[in-house]
């Protein structure tokens, strides 16, 4: 199994993070939200086996991140992947969004000088722009749309774009989310936290608490958790083969 989307370096208890990507041995993204973390990020994973570091610069701090620019460029051909990135129209952060816009545009740019690239994008409050930027850049690599909120043709055009999508814990207790994760194609949904911003019984997500998706997706689909085992396992395949 996996976690798509999981704030490694975050964790206010390094320790446990790590046992439980171990003792899981799921396939983990560790994805950060500046480059100036994610040597760091790289060091604390190191030597487990199916963890990987994204690099990345979240939409949130883009403004105040944006002279790392140059550092994300240098770090570039260190990683697969591209992540957290995205944009962000929240309130409280709109009044940024040309900033975000021009710091999302940057990597998705600089991410065409390469063929291979995995990118786990935020959308939150923003959706339109995110895919308006994706159709732009085609050739900036596999999108996977992280705790995806959206209406039904946006998750079509989202689908049209050859996007995936990765769905968490916190998502099953939300009606509108539960709607959204009905409308995916069940070969482009994937797994993840995004612990430890996200929580399980009022602490941390850690990726041991997939099987939580795992249950809602079988009744959902009505498959049995094997079949949506083998079904996660085939998209993962698919993504970074």
């Amino acid at each position: 199994m996996m976690d798509m989307h999981c704030h490694v370096d975050l964790y206010p208890d390094h320790e446990q993070i790590l046992r439980d990507i171990k003792n899981t041995g799921f396939y983990v993204l560790s994805v950060t939200t500046v480059p100036s973390a994610f040597e760091g990020t790289c060091k604390l994973t190191r030597g487990i086996k199916r963890c990987r570091t994204a690099l990345g610069l979240h939409p949130q701090l883009a403004h105040q991140r944006k002279h790392e620019l140059p550092l994300f460029d240098k770090l570039i051909d260190k990683t697969r992947y591209i992540g957290e990135i995205g944009l962000d129209g929240s309130k409280g952060y709109t009044e940024q969004i040309e900033t975000q816009r021009l710091v999302f545009e940057h990597i998705l740019n600089k991410c065409c000088e390469f063929d291979d690239k995995i990118l786990t994008i935020h959308s939150l409050n923003a959706v339109d722009e995110v895919l308006e930027l994706l159709n732009l850049y085609p050739r900036s690599g596999t999108p996977i749309l992280h705790w995806f909120l959206a209406t039904k043709k946006q998750v079509n055009k989202a689908v049209e774009l050859g996007c995936y999508f990765s769905v968490g814990p916190a998502m099953i207790n939300s009606a509108r989310a539960k709607k959204v994760i009905s409308w995916l194609p069940q070969n482009r949904v994937l797994l993840e936290t995004d612990g430890p911003f996200s929580k399980v019984d009022g602490k941390p997500a850690l990726p041991s608490d997939v099987v939580l998706v795992i249950q809602f997706l079988s009744e959902l689909w009505r498959k049995s958790i094997e079949q949506v085992q083998e079904e996660l396992k085939l998209t993962l395949k698919n993504l970074v083969s």
